[in-house]
């Protein structure tokens, strides 16, 4: 049975930060899941209804794998990535890194997964692959969906195969450390002011600042955008605060993450930033509350305030993001 050892859970929070730990680790460079959030420029906000959608949906990241190309970047990681339509071929790319001792990093659609609890599909689900035998899988996936986990082959390979939004065909990778990587120290800017531009200046008003203050204009309707409010509203509650977020819908990760550089770093406009993004993560939280509580209840009112709190947090986020930007 081919296994890498010495890998570890680590109970993160979030798909794409707990494999990319695990990768790291492997390769000696131990991070905090807020820091190499942060380090990946993973913050944004996005604001999403189309027809193909039961219901709106709210994201607070950077699109699927981005994070892991930004990380990458910053670090002077070398990111060997590989795709194909083949299964056959797709195996090949997982077998041979983890027959070298190496664990192997996957995105599929968790909806096919054995050990999943909630059957939704998400095609931009991230787990790390340590191990194999004749019937089984080895993953490190987050705590809440129990860490160190195995899934049969055949699931594994139905939901590499899978096809839909934010899939990719059956995409592995692998993360080489450089001896001489850059010091992190001097990365941590770059990644705060790149993340800042880009969501102070979204091509499109789904996004960034400007997407929170669209959210604030249309929660307030969504008892109106649903025949089943009891089911939606508190599903996107749960999202915001336990769906792989780590609360807040990633604003707790950043506020932790920009505490780090304070720490690294000793500017005083960090410590504005993490202010306001501490505040933002209680504001969060008080969002999703709302959202829950309209569902339960039927009643608009939730909504109405939620949408309040989101125009305070989009003036909040943008304030932090350009005083952010104007670092270094």
């Amino acid at each position: 049975m081919p296994t890498v050892s010495g890998v570890e859970a680590r109970g993160a929070q979030h798909c794409e930060t707990a494999a990319l730990g695990v990768l790291l680790r492997h390769e000696g460079l131990d991070l905090s899941e807020p820091m190499l959030f942060g380090l990946g420029s993973g913050l944004s906000f996005i604001y999403w209804d189309a027809k193909y959608l039961d219901f709106p949906f709210l994201g607070g990241r950077v699109k699927p794998f981005e994070l892991t190309g930004n990380l990458a970047a910053r670090l002077g990681l070398d990111l060997q990535v590989r795709e194909t339509t083949s299964p056959r071929k797709a195996w090949e790319h997982v077998t041979a890194p983890i027959g070298a001792g190496r664990p192997v990093g996957l995105q599929l659609d968790s909806y096919h997964l054995d050990y999943f609890g909630a059957k939704v599909h998400f095609g931009g689900h991230v787990v790390a692959l340590y191990g194999y035998d004749d019937r089984d899988a080895y993953l490190v996936d987050t705590e809440q969906q129990g860490g160190t986990v195995s899934t049969g082959l055949d699931s594994l390979a139905r939901a590499r195969a899978a096809r839909g939004p934010m899939t990719a065909r059956h995409r592995s990778f692998t993360l080489t450390a450089p001896e001489n990587r850059p010091a992190l120290e001097r990365q941590l800017i770059p990644a705060i002011t790149a993340c800042a531009d880009a969501f102070l200046h979204p091509p499109i008003a789904n996004l960034g600042h400007r997407g929170i203050a669209k959210a604030a204009k249309l929660v307030p309707t969504w008892l109106g955008r649903t025949e089943a409010p009891q089911r939606d509203l508190p599903r996107a509650a749960l999202l915001m605060e336990r769906g792989g977020t780590g609360g807040a819908l990633f604003r707790a990760f950043y506020r932790d993450f920009l505490a780090e550089c304070d720490e690294l770093l000793e500017d005083g406009r960090l410590r504005t930033g993490h202010r306001l993004y501490a505040e933002a993560a209680m504001l969060w939280t008080e969002t999703a509350t709302l959202i829950g509580e309209a569902g339960t209840s039927g009643d608009a009112q939730p909504l109405v305030r939620a949408g309040t709190v989101l125009g305070e947090l989009s003036r909040i986020e943008r304030e932090a993001m350009e005083g952010l930007s104007r670092l270094g």
